[in-house]
């Protein structure tokens, strides 16, 4: 995950399809009855409530949703909670699934949050965002960040390489199973820059030492320290 310069703000840009034209009204050539216009309307009337209905439930099934992902992010307590929490969205939203990957935590320079190693099974995270995020910042935004940088190298690991399009991927994913409003969607649609300005002050550097994060995508594991 290549976090870019400030003045490249908004990731990932989505067009907007309007619906088809109306429909045009038939003129009736024929007399009319009022008890066929009643039973019509009456009929009209009660597909229109029954579409209404099932819309109110399928609004209320997706924030229910949502608020489901919200709570379980917000108390995920190891890489390996915030990845199984990764693993179940991507499942869902996009029907994609592997295991085995592994997590090493590596300093790297403030524009690189992280990067998937291409056919393998590893995914580096830069060990020194997470530090700083974990230092300043509140628990729901370390979460959010750590959720959508391995959402993202996750689905690099599936041998997608635009970057364009995992970008847009990881978006859609945090604005379905998260909101339009939560912290990990804004990271997703726009730079990491806008959540967190204190990245500038990061050393620009490589890190030759590396940490392993054991039992990652077996078993829980505890925070960086």
């Amino acid at each position: 995950m290549r976090i870019p310069p400030r003045g490249d703000k908004e990731i990932a840009k989505f067009e907007e399809f309007e619906g088809s034209a109306g429909e045009s009204e038939a003129t009736p050539t024929g007399p009319s009855f009022s008890s066929s216009s009643s039973s019509t309307s009456s009929h009209h009337n009660s597909n229109s409530n029954s579409n209404e209905i099932n819309g109110d439930n399928l609004r209320d099934d997706s924030v229910r949703r949502q608020q489901n992902y919200v709570d379980k992010l917000q108390n995920i307590s190891s890489f390996d909670d915030a990845f199984n929490l990764v693993k179940l969205a991507v499942e869902q939203k996009f029907k994609m699934h592997r295991a085995g990957l592994c997590l090493v935590l590596q300093g790297l320079p403030s524009n690189l949050g992280a990067y998937h190693v291409l056919g393998s099974n590893m995914i580096i995270v830069n060990k020194r965002i997470l530090s700083l995020i974990k230092g300043i910042k509140t628990t729901e935004q370390y979460n959010s960040y750590l959720f959508t940088v391995l959402a993202h190298e996750y689905l690099h690991s599936f041998g997608i390489i635009d970057e364009f399009r995992v970008r847009n991927m990881t978006y859609e994913l945090c604005k379905s199973i998260l909101g339009d409003n939560h912290p990990s969607t804004i990271m997703a649609r726009y730079e990491p820059w806008s959540v967190f300005p204190e990245l500038g002050a990061i050393q620009n550097s490589f890190d030759s030492k590396f940490e392993l994060i054991k039992e990652f995508d077996k078993s829980s594991q505890s925070y960086i320290s």
